[in-house]
């Protein structure tokens, strides 16, 4: 659930399915009505007023801060406010009644009939309940929807994805997923690193495979280069496309033919493995073809008009561990401080060489051309000292119009039963993605990637996400799915009326016990959340969403199982069981649509 202290920075969702948008709005209309009437002052503003759960469920359903946002304002204390603002806003539908708690938080509850038409737009919406579309994102206040470039995996091409891969990989697929819903345009892109001297030593490693290929005894790998057994193929396809001419050639011709090829073969692997994790990609960047177009050249040309670069010297580190950019002496700097970095960075080694920044300037610019609100490029943990220098650069470079945000992830220990998972023969030195995938399937996989926090350590034990039990969330909520669509089937064989049911005409008045109501009000949760989790860029929500979701389905049914009234289907009555079934798929629309966003297929039906 979204805590009330996050969720006061949370943008409002106008869809028709967001219940705390819609409060929100009904609330300002109330106050704005206040002020027509003379009540409260016109100039009065009301920025900073809220719309959330309450703090403790049992003070109501929904809660505003608007008596305190205004108490200061009109120089009184909040209760005074809220007293003056109670009976316009008992007046609002569905209200049943409004409260004062603590310091001076106004509560509402609503009727049951108001959380039956919640219900009914569940049921309406489907499994794209909660979703903004591009009508609805064009509604959005304040700008909130955005054009976003979102870059991430970016594995350097020299091998297969291995485990070390695999976080990264998930939540950025599931980030881009779950900002579309919110209704963004997202372009989802992957950077080839293919400029560097990783690249040469994968063409060196590839002629040695080569080598091997032709029938040479290579014996051990040479330190330096790559060992997986990955790079076989690679080898045995040099020499059913070059002969044995690739020997001949003098190193530099055949690093220049060697290169290109190897990389190709690796990011075929890589895609495929993509592919399988069920990520795709908009675009694929190359690093060489950037240079071939200028590199660095105008990035750099931009920097220089707008007065950012400068020859100076920079302070000594001030911890004892020397950053490879820092070096004595004068150096070209950007003014980087401009933007909020702590420091101005160097572009330029005193060797003349770039530096690590400076590399990167021609991919933030091209994304910065192709007409990006903001930049997303989420890094591992041991990247967190280039987080300011990177946003800072992605400034400098737009004039402060581009916003550049990196995530970081934390590192992934892949045990079996507790101990760590052994190193793969194909990896050489890394467990592949495909082997984790055989372990224990890709859906399972996504959704328990996602279940800490991106940027908290991880243990992810294969043993645990294959068992079948509460304690493991992706099957809980797949159960929890899967036995929705179970109520169906045994609605039909019990009430062959019910084989097609007519959802649309349920009595959902009929829906009376406060275990039911509870769990509409949970559902309508739903479009809050996401948008939330967008804005936070924390997909991680949504996986505890569901398993609450799910808790809440398996305690009814569990109910159900004490008290035979209580049950989904009740043969002797039609039109209660018809009612229930609205609930039952409300809940399945929810589940498919936190699930899609996660790219897990739900299951309809479960075999041990």
């Amino acid at each position: 659930m979204i805590s009330p202290a996050s969720a006061a920075a949370v943008p409002l969702n106008p869809s028709a399915d967001n219940l705390f948008g819609l409060m929100h709005q009904q609330i300002m209309a109330a106050l704005k009505g206040l002020q027509a009437a003379g009540q409260l002052p016109p100039e009065l503003r009301f920025d900073g007023i809220n719309t959330e759960p309450p703090r403790e469920q049992a003070h109501g359903e929904v809660a505003t801060n608007a008596a305190m946002v205004l108490a200061k304002p009109l120089g009184k204390a909040p209760r005074a406010v809220a007293d003056l603002l109670l009976p316009t806003l008992q007046q609002i539908d569905g209200v049943a009644a409004v409260e004062v708690a603590g310091p001076g938080f106004i509560n509402f509850r609503f009727h049951p009939a108001f959380w039956h038409g919640q219900l009914g737009k569940i049921l309406n919406a489907g499994d794209r309940y909660g979703y903004l579309t591009p009508l609805q994102k064009g509604a959005q206040k304040e700008g909130k929807s955005e054009k976003i470039n979102l870059e991430f995996v970016s594995v350097n091409p020299t091998g297969p994805m291995h485990v070390g891969h695999l976080r990264g990989a998930i939540f950025g697929d599931v980030l881009a997923n779950l900002l579309i819903a919110a209704g963004n345009q997202v372009c989802r892109e992957y950077y080839v690193n293919d400029a560097g001297n990783q690249v040469t030593v994968l063409a060196r490693s590839s002629f040695l495979r080569y080598r091997e290929a032709l029938g040479e005894d290579i014996g051990a790998i040479p330190e330096g280069l790559y060992p997986g057994d990955y790079l076989k193929p690679v080898g045995e396809a040099l020499v059913q496309q070059h002969g044995r001419a690739l020997l001949t050639l003098p190193e530099d011709q055949m690093l220049a033919i060697v290169r290109p090829f190897a990389v190709a073969q690796m990011l075929t692997l890589i895609k495929a493995d993509l592919a399988s994790l069920g990520v795709v990609h908009d675009i694929f960047t190359s690093e060489a073809g950037l240079y071939e177009k200028g590199g660095i050249d105008k990035p750099y040309q931009v920097l220089e008009q707008a007065d950012l670069i400068y020859r100076g010297t920079l302070p000594p580190p001030k911890s004892k561990k020397v950053s490879p950019d820092w070096v004595p002496g004068e150096l070209v700097l950007m003014r980087s401080t401009r933007y909020g970095d702590d420091q101005d960075r160097p572009l330029k080694r005193s060797n003349g060489d770039w530096t690590y920044i400076a590399g990167d300037l021609p991919n933030t610019w091209q994304k910065i051309e192709r007409g990006f609100d903001a930049l997303i490029v989420p890094l591992g943990v041991d990247h967190a000292g280039y987080v300011a220098r990177f946003e800072a650069a992605a400034a400098a470079l737009s004039n402060g119009k581009v916003r550049l945000e990196a995530p970081l992830t934390a590192l992934v220990k892949f045990l079996e039963n507790g101990a760590l998972k052994k190193m793969s023969k194909r990896g050489g030195t890394f467990i592949t993605v495909a082997e984790v995938i055989e372990e224990v399937g890709r859906d399972s996989l996504r959704f328990m990637m996602l279940w800490r926090k991106h940027n908290m350590p991880m243990d992810f034990d294969l043993a645990a996400v294959r068992e079948q039990s509460r304690e493991n969330p992706v099957f809980y909520v797949q159960y929890a799915h899967a036995r929705c669509c179970s109520v169906f089937r045994q609605a039909a064989e019990a009430m062959p009326q019910l084989a097609q049911p007519d959802l649309a005409a349920a009595d959902l008045s009929l829906l009376t016990e406060d275990s039911v109501l509870a769990l509409i009000r949970l559902l309508t949760q739903w479009p809050r959340l996401l948008m939330a989790a967008a804005v936070e860029r924390e997909p991680h929500r949504i996986p505890y969403y569901l398993y609450e979701v799910a808790g809440a389905l398996h305690a009814l049914w569990n109910e159900g199982r004490e008290e035979t009234l209580l049950r989904f289907i009740q043969p002797t009555d039609p039109a209660l069981t018809l009612a229930r079934l609205v609930l039952v798929q409300g809940v399945r629309n929810v589940l498919a649509a936190g699930l899609a966003i996660l790219g897990v297929v739900p299951v309809e039906e479960l075999r041990s």
